[in-house]
């Protein structure tokens, strides 16, 4: 029997799956031990210490050329120091993991899972329905303590607004969370650290992770730190209908807390056949022309304009 030498050593069970499964598709024998002695186990968590890759010795030059290469590629999965990378995430999250196998789950997207042979990767979906449950009891208690003059449905307005896809990508780019997920090599070459709804769900499964590595409190520090930006956004005149995708009520309310004349929008063209008709609408404040937009309907023309003149005026989609 060929005596085996480490070619690979790491804290980390996702690290040493895909290092084994590059080495495994270039038709290298590669086993994995942990400190612990114990040969084959693929554990998503750092509780077994040090993870080794052993490969018979003849093969051992060419699997560390294999390793050496593959780690400075630009394309597929990247074999890097997962340590450092997660800490500086860690940093930027501003919570510090006392199990990192749990952040290392959070990251991990069912491409990465699916093209795993061994079977010993998780990935991320059922921490996404935990966080999603946590996140929406989270932002729920705090606008009941914030917003006590708030009726059901603002709330509800607000909530929604805080705990969508386009709120949680925002928080997700600001984490550079895209930059650290572990994709398959499909959905890496289609831009899958990018995508909205990916990130998205990657932030729920961290808020997941953080709940259950350290409790709901972290887990509640974290939403609130992170969302606080477009909480207090909620406060301000007009903004929590634009939440809402309402533009016209929005810029309404906004220019009567300012004391201003109310929007007048004016149809000013109407083309195209009738199955595809396209509106143009004017929106004046005044005697001065704040906007001008096109839409399938008169209606979707109005809200439109409106959208633009919010702009203006320094509110869009919720945006300052």
């Amino acid at each position: 029997m060929s005596e085996l030498a480490v070619v690979f050593r790491t804290a980390s069970g996702i690290e040493v799956s895909v290092v084994r499964g590059l080495l495994e598709a270039h038709g290298l024998s590669a086993l994995v031990v942990s400190s612990d002695g114990l040969r084959g186990v693929m554990p998503m968590t750092t509780a077994l210490g040090e993870l080794t890759i052993e490969v018979p010795s003849e093969e051992a030059e060419f699997a560390r050329r294999v390793i050496e290469d593959y780690r400075t590629t630009q394309d597929g999965e990247r074999v890097v120091n997962i340590g450092d990378a997660i800490g500086g995430l860690e940093a930027a999250m501003g919570y510090r993991f006392r199990d990192r196998g749990l952040l290392e789950h959070a990251l991990t997207h069912r491409s990465h899972a699916q093209e795993d042979v061994t079977g010993g990767i998780r990935d991320n979906e059922s921490l996404e329905f935990l966080g999603d449950a946590i996140l929406g009891f989270v932002v729920a208690d705090l606008l009941f303590r914030e917003f006590p003059d708030f009726d059901e449905g603002q709330k509800s307005k607000v909530k929604a607004s805080l705990v969508s896809a386009p709120a949680l990508a925002r928080v997700a780019e600001r984490l550079a969370l895209g930059d650290h997920l572990f994709l398959g090599r499909g959905e890496e070459k289609t831009g899958g650290r990018r995508k909205q709804a990916l990130i998205a769900d990657t932030c729920e499964a961290i808020i997941a992770a953080i709940y259950l590595d350290g409790g709901i409190e972290p887990a509640r520090e974290f939403v609130v730190r992170e969302l606080r930006p477009l909480v207090e956004r909620a406060r301000r005149p007009g903004l929590l209908t634009a939440l809402t995708g309402d533009f016209k009520s929005a810029l309404q309310e906004l220019l009567q807390s300012r004391g201003d004349a109310p929007p007048e929008y004016r149809l000013v063209a109407e083309d195209g056949p009738a199955h595809r008709r396209r509106f143009t609408v004017e929106l004046h404040v005044g005697a001065e022309r704040a906007a001008s937009a096109e839409g399938h309907t008169k209606k979707e023309a109005e809200q439109a304009a409106a959208r633009i003149a919010l702009a203006a005026l320094g509110v869009t989609n919720g945006e300052p």
